[in-house]
């Protein structure tokens, strides 16, 4: 964006009172959600429109955002789900061959409230110190309103999150030389993601977070994936029973963010909200089993509990290598497998693929007994 050219002005307060003054692009108007960041350089499109974004401002700690522009090839989801966005700078004339606007436009269109031109990096900083906490963007006069917008924020909670992102109804994916079928309970799930299992060669039924582990066993799948998605983990009890039941009809399972988490409660484990969330393409993750530690793209506010995997529940495959958090779980009492981050990342790592091939492992050998 031109220095030359700011635009409005535009807020963003924070539970704590803080505000930091910029200027608005984007949709003008109000927006609340919790603050959070991601150190992606890249992915911006995908991140806005991933359904694990849900109920967030998110803030890019990369100085320069929108170089590379946006195009309809690169959505998560059908539409935008971060309640607002928060860039140090925006690139109003981006260069690509597959450039079809610049980002400014793209916020506009989804009706997306952002701030440019605030320190980011005193924010990150603000944010790794004393946790993420609710905010607003606003594009009104926030010294005005400044009690009432407060309030808000303080108040503010994302509630039903599964619900406002999980498809309406199921539909069906057809992959070429299909070798297995496989249901993927939708929590969120991102279009790279189902589309990964595609390209491996597994026919794919997406089906609603609401659906009975009767109704997922009806379609004789080799395989159940709960996918990625938004919100507290504990707040789904529902969905937690479902996937129980499916564990013990021992249909071959695997679980990715969300849905690792969930996975690990229905099976009596416990989860714990991290104080800033990890969040971006460069979390270290050690394979427990090979020794090796793989860079891994995440975006969880949500950890499983470590001491809360016993040894006869599992094995913990995966740790993160900063802080030591379960980021995998092999299950002992059904075929399970579950890790925090996406194994095949789209516009980020993919050497943790090997993953999809274990999965493919557990289905071939239930095929052939089913």
């Amino acid at each position: 964006m031109s220095l030359f050219n700011l635009g409005d002005k535009a807020y963003l307060m924070l539970a704590n009172g803080r505000i930091f003054e910029g200027y608005s692009f984007g949709a003008k108007g109000t927006a609340y959600g919790e603050v959070v960041f991601s150190t992606s350089m890249t992915g911006y499109e995908e991140a806005l429109s991933d359904p694990s974004n849900y109920g967030q401002i998110l803030t890019q700690t990369f100085p320069l955002i929108g170089n590379y522009g946006v195009n309809d090839e690169d959505y998560e989801s059908s539409k935008l789900h971060a309640s607002g966005y928060v860039v140090r700078e925006w690139c109003s004339a981006p260069s690509n061959f597959r450039c079809q606007g610049d980002i400014d436009a793209f916020l506009k269109k989804h009706n997306v409230v952002g701030i440019h031109t605030i320190d980011t990096r005193a924010l990150t900083r603000l944010i790794r110190e004393e946790g993420a906490m609710n905010g607003v963007i606003t594009t009104e006069n926030v010294y005005e309103k400044k009690d009432e917008l407060l309030k808000k924020v303080q108040e503010f909670r994302i509630e039903n999150a599964i619900k406002a992102v999980t498809c309406e109804k199921a539909e069906k994916f057809e992959a070429e030389n299909a070798q297995y079928d496989v249901v993927i309970y939708d929590l969120g799930c991102k279009n790279s993601f189902r589309d990964a299992f595609l390209k491996k060669g597994c026919n794919v039924t997406v089906v609603p977070a609401g659906t009975s582990a009767d109704e997922v066993m009806a379609l004789s799948p080799d395989g159940v994936v709960i996918s990625n998605g938004a919100g507290n983990p504990e707040e789904n009890a529902e969905v937690i029973a479902e996937i129980k039941k499916l564990s013990e009809k021992k249909v071959p399972m695997f679980a990715l963010g969300l849905g690792h988490q969930m996975t690990a409660l229905a099976a009596g484990g416990k989860t714990a909200k991290l104080k800033y969330g990890h969040r971006g393409a460069n979390q270290p993750v050690l394979d427990v089993k090979y020794g090796n530690t793989y860079v891994t793209a995440q975006n969880t506010g949500y950890t499983i509990v470590n001491d809360s995997i016993t040894a006869d529940m599992g094995e913990i495959t995966h740790r993160n290598a900063n802080e030591g958090n379960c980021e995998g779980i092999r299950y002992k009492n059904f075929p399970c497998i579950t890790v925090q981050f996406p194994p095949e990342f789209c516009g980020g790592p993919k050497v943790t693929a090997y993953i999809f091939e274990e999965f493919a492992e557990l289905m071939k050998a239930y095929k052939e007994v089913k």
